[in-house]
């Protein structure tokens, strides 16, 4: 029965109901955010939502019986069961707030989908190296927010008053919004050499730091493709193996009752 049950749950047909359960879900999440929606159809919306968390919940009690402990071992589960857990909370009371986090049953596509789940690994591998750009990042920010504190701080108080809020507009120039027109012209007006302040600040930040970020992520994740390859590829190598042993044993046996046959 316990095989029976994994293999239904483990099924391509059985992940495609899950996946199409999950963006219905998601449609009637958006729709109760409409307050017509809500006035004409709020009922509707209410018991599909309670259906589908009905569904949740078998699929997770057929997962947890089909695989038993081995079920508390896989992340991705875990997940999955943190997702329903929460949903089954009470939103009522001190625990309305709990009802805005129902939209978070979306994100069990990403345990659902082979490549969103690669995507997450991918960047999961890449934090240890992101770490380390972050620290590269702060340390740049602090030196130019000192510079630009005592340098333009007197003149542009509201931008570069004190260290916090020249923090938060080297940011805003590092994201490249409206850097130009509403931060660097006005300082070029009363300071005409802060663009050697400022290009070199978008150089180190915006071009260089940043893309080290995309770098990372997308060596991680491709370490993390050619990992499933490999245990796809040992995973083929295994079975032809097991496929190989039992053509010898057939020979063997063949063999055998020849020689018998003779006899």
């Amino acid at each position: 029965m316990r095989n029976q049950v994994k293999a239904l749950v483990t099924s391509r047909n059985w992940e495609f109901c899950i996946i199409g359960i999950i963006m219905l879900n998601a449609v009637t999440l958006g729709l109760e955010t409409s307050p017509w929606m809500m006035d004409n159809f709020g009922t509707l919306l209410v018991t599909v939502d309670r259906i589908i968390l009905g569904i949740f919940v078998v699929e997770l009690m057929l997962r947890l019986y089909a695989h038993g402990l081995k079920f508390f071992k896989d992340p991705w589960s875990l997940f999955d069961f943190a997702i329903v857990g929460i949903a089954l909370v009470p939103s009522t009371g001190p625990m309305s707030v709990l009802r805005s986090l129902r939209i978070l049953r979306v994100l069990r596509l990403i345990s659902v989908v082979p490549s969103l789940r690669r995507v997450i690994g991918g960047l999961i591998a890449a934090l240890p190296g992101m770490g380390s750009i972050v620290v590269l990042m702060a340390l740049v920010f602090y030196v130019f927010a000192v510079m630009a504190t005592k340098l333009f701080g007197e003149t542009f108080p509201d931008w570069f008053g004190d260290l916090g809020a020249s923090l938060y507009t080297l940011f805003q120039i590092m994201t490249l919004e409206s850097w130009s027109m509403g931060i660097v012209r006005p300082v070029m007006e009363v300071y005409p050499l802060s663009w050697l302040f400022f290009v070199p600040f978008i150089l180190c930040t915006a071009f260089t730091v940043l893309n080290l970020f995309i770098g990372i992520i997308v060596s991680a994740m491709q370490e993390e493709h050619e990992v499933e390859a490999d245990a796809n590829r040992q995973a083929i190598h295994d079975d032809t193996g097991l496929i190989l042993e039992e053509v010898k044993a057939l020979r063997a046996e063949l063999k055998e009752l020849r020689m018998k046959v003779a006899d």
